[in-house]
């Protein structure tokens, strides 16, 4: 299911951030507003990617968010080694499952996102590169595999939701994860330890580089 969008401020710039679990739409909710557009929401999908594309294609079905830009957040599980919990992955395409129905998406503003965050979030790491996907939670071995495919980074959304909002028309699209689960610092679940903890704090700090991003995107190029 999921939480409905909430009315807009009145704004024609829409903004929709979608995200699988409570926890976080929690920590996006209550991040930092200064810069929101008016037209502004974070939507929860549910987990998987089945629960993604119908999520977010009820709610690219209603005004005012038929034309809103998507960003795809949350958290997500690191592939390379060295990856932190706390660490930021900025997608430059998303990829769906193997064998999967999503085909590899190309990212809007890549660029403007990592500068946008590393202001945000000095001294974060952020990591630039393919983000792809699975319809399962991912363990041991298949992340050697995974990695093996040239993705920095795993979720069970990214790819549905983005291939979804592009259905729906053309907009910016982006996927944005924090990393709360990586090769050498797996978690069973998270908000127990110290590793998602930390990993909730980064993600109610991303909004204002996501604003900065949005307003960014609408300016007019010379």
């Amino acid at each position: 299911m999921g939480d409905e969008p909430g009315p807009p401020a009145g704004s024609a710039a829409p903004l929709l951030i979608a995200c699988a679990l409570g926890i976080e739409q929690l920590a996006l909710r209550s991040g930092d507003r200064a810069g929101a557009p008016g037209a502004f929401t974070v939507v929860r999908t549910g987990m998987g990617p089945v629960h993604a594309r119908r999520g977010v294609a009820r709610a690219l079905d209603r005004e005012p968010w038929r034309d809103a830009a998507v960003i795809a957040s949350g958290f997500c599980a690191g592939l390379a080694p060295g990856m932190h919990p706390g660490d930021l992955i900025v997608a430059d395409e998303t990829r769906g499952a193997p064998g999967g129905p999503d085909p590899a998406t190309a990212c809007t503003g890549t660029e403007l996102l990592v500068k946008a965050l590393t202001r945000a979030l000095p001294g974060r790491t952020v990591h630039t590169g393919p983000l792809t996907g699975s319809d399962h939670v991912v363990r041991g071995h298949e992340r050697a595999e995974l990695r093996a495919t040239g993705a920095i980074a795993v979720d069970m959304e990214s790819a549905a939701t983005l291939r979804t909002a592009l259905a729906a028309g053309p907009r910016p699209v982006a996927a944005v994860r924090v990393v709360v689960d990586a090769p050498e610092h797996e978690l069973v679940r998270i908000g127990t330890v110290r590793g998602g903890i930390s990993a909730f704090r980064v993600l109610r700090a991303v909004l204002p580089a996501f604003f900065e991003w949005h307003r960014s995107l609408l300016l007019p190029r010379r």
